[in-house]
């Protein structure tokens, strides 16, 4: 068999019992033919295929997130600020600042979800009266967990929330002592006011939607992830919010494979929706990078429990089981895998007499159907999806805001929240994901340092031993394979797989734990082809393309804030010369900018950037 391309000096962590560790692969048409040692490997060669050496770094299966937002995150994904690992509310401020002046008239500046004030040095929220002066003019609206949302004035004005305005049903206007607004929304008891404010901003047109979303896969292959599951999303409608990545599947754009499930959208009229969707689309239709995978994470309405550990936790309806009994027969019925969102165990307990009722008349019969989130499932009901040959998909949810369950629930309750060993020990599959973006961020590596350390991106103690690192790359790999039922076909290095992998800027086995959170790929591949590079790699990779429109926060803080050297932080983006020679358009517009270098090294040095020593 001869190789399209070979990796040699590398350290590969296969997840492969069999073969754990390997130096050397082979990829023929888009699988693993080969995976050994050079000697091995090197029988495949000829004269056209690619040869990379990977200088010793440590390569791993292309990660997998069982349970993303992909689709939705993609059409909004250059609208959005990012503040994820920014080390102070002031370092945050300022970039809320800049934005703002660059962001034109009718547009917003959006700061949704993937922080907490935990990871402040200042260790609080900003104020209202802050991030007015940050932004007079241009609409701010910042989204924090599930649980409230922060508007300017500008954004107040923007929605028409004034003194008339009545709470909408399930959340509340926080008014000053007059009754106007003050721009604090709060979810009572769910996040619809915080959506549906949401909603009522600006757009992206069509063209800057397919850019949104290429922007979105860029960044994700840049954090070595290759595949995902997209979980629907409320106001999501298929097929029409579908129809750009259907063009990017259908162009051969997409650099992360997609198994989509589909999310019920009218409240009350559940069942008539799945109805219309299993005469029109089968689960597996597509292909190996955009294929159906059946119902959820919203099933019915009623069964949602949406978590805020800020408020006490939501009794379902008395009706849910009826309305939820109805879907999941017409599911089965038809052989369509699902999931369901579920946060408590008393919820659970509801939706596994509703699943064991059905299973009676129905057998599921090895049908892959999965619970989501699952923070506080007990032992016994863990034995009951085992039973039913369930799975359950885990996110890093509580390491952006385990404080508050700790406060609520105390610190002992929070040491097994989610309890992720034991449901491995119990047999259940379980796959790793982050449930990104309005929450938790899109970052897996957060997800893998909260696994493995056991504590919140504020660094606060909630599990006293984290998993084996081992473990938690299976559940990011292999693991989440299952859950779109493509168990032997992804997730490990092996010959007959597909050719996923991602080769990491530092050694995920060996760096200490809060360096986790830092790492990234330097070189990405899906399917035997390189979709991502950096470093020394950099050369063998396609170009980014420009980021539309230009104002987008995406030109200018791309991706997550990946702290310098101090040496470097302290040079100010206008001193950049462009000395390196490349890519003069993105040291003109940092030159332009007074945010400090700090802001912008991600950027440049994925671009190869040499100025400012990366």
């Amino acid at each position: 068999m001869n190789a399209d391309m070979i990796l040699l000096n590398g350290r590969f962590h296969t997840v492969d019992k069999t073969q754990p560790l390997a130096t050397a692969v082979a990829i023929q048409d888009g699988k693993f033919i080969a995976v050994g040692d050079a000697e091995e490997v090197m029988r495949h060669p000829t004269a056209t295929t690619q040869v990379i050496d990977l200088n010793g770094r440590t390569a791993v299966p292309g990660l997998n997130d069982s349970h993303l937002h992909l689709i939705r995150g993609g059409l909004n994904y250059n609208l959005e600020l990012r503040w994820e690992g920014v080390p102070s509310l002031a370092d945050a401020l300022r970039m809320l600042r800049e934005q703002a002046l660059r962001t034109p008239h009718p547009q917003w500046v959006r700061v949704v979800g993937g922080w907490t004030e935990f990871q402040f040095a200042e260790k609080r929220m900003p104020t209202l009266d802050e991030i007015n002066a940050a932004a007079p003019d241009t609409p701010v609206f910042v989204l924090h967990l599930y649980d409230r949302a922060l508007l300017n004035r500008a954004a107040l004005r923007a929605v028409g929330y004034t003194k008339d305005t009545p709470n909408p049903p399930g959340g509340e206007i926080q008014r000053d002592a007059s009754g106007n607004p003050t721009g604090m929304l709060i979810a009572k008891p769910n996040a619809m006011i915080l959506y549906a404010t949401l909603a009522k901003g600006p757009a992206l047109p069509h063209e800057q939607q397919v850019n949104s979303t290429r922007q979105f896969m860029r960044e994700l292959n840049r954090l070595g992830v290759t595949s995902a599951i997209d979980a629907g999303g409320g106001g999501q409608n298929y097929p029409e919010d579908y129809a750009i990545i259907d063009r990017l599947a259908r162009e051969q754009q997409l650099t992360i494979r997609i198994a989509y499930n589909l999310f019920t959208q009218h409240k009350g009229q559940e069942l008539e929706d799945f109805q219309k969707w299993t005469e029109v689309v089968a689960p597996g239709h597509g292909d190996d990078f955009y294929r159906h995978n059946g119902a959820g994470e919203m099933l019915v309405y009623s069964a949602a429990d949406f978590e805020d550990f800020l408020e006490p936790r939501p009794e379902l309806a008395a009706g849910m089981e009826d309305a939820l009994e109805k879907v999941v027969r017409h599911l089965v019925s038809n052989r369509w895998p699902f999931r369901l969102h579920a946060t408590y165990d008393e919820s659970i307990g509801r939706m596994l007499d509703v699943f064991e009722k059905v299973n009676r008349d129905i057998p599921f019969d090895g049908m892959h159907w999965i619970f989501d989130h699952a923070e506080t499932i007990t032992p016994r009901n863990i034995e009951r999806v085992r039973a039913l040959d369930g799975g359950i998909a885990i996110q890093h949810r509580m390491a952006f805001q385990g404080e508050y369950f700790a406060d609520r629930y105390g610190k002992q309750a929070a040491e097994n929240t989610p309890p992720v060993a034991r449901m491995l020990e119990m047999g259940v599959p379980v796959g790793g994901g982050t449930d990104a973006t309005r929450v938790a961020s899109y970052n897996p590596w957060t997800a893998l340092y909260w696994l493995v350390s056991g504590r919140t991106v504020g660094g606060l103690q909630l599990q006293q031993a984290g998993l084996p690192r081992e473990t938690a790359l299976e559940l990011w790999t292999a693991g989440s394979a299952w859950f779109s039922s493509e168990q032997g076909k992804k997730g490990r290095i092996k010959e007959g797989q597909l050719a996923d992998l991602a080769v990491l800027s530092g050694d995920f086995f060996a760096v200490p734990e809060d360096e986790i959170k830092a790492l990234e790929s330097v070189l990405t591949i899906v399917g035997g082809k390189i979709v991502y590079g950096a470093a020394e790699f950099d050369p063998l990779a396609p170009p980014p393309i420009p980021v539309l429109p230009e104002w987008s926060p995406v030109t200018t803080v791309p991706g997550h804030y990946r702290p310098r050297p101090a040496a470097a932080q302290t040079m100010m983006p206008h001193q950049c010369a462009g000395a390196c020679g490349v890519h003069a358009h993105a040291h003109d517009t940092a030159r332009r900018s007074t945010l400090p270098v700090s802001d912008y090294t991600g950027f440049w040095g994925a671009l190869g950037c040499s100025c400012f020593a990366f």
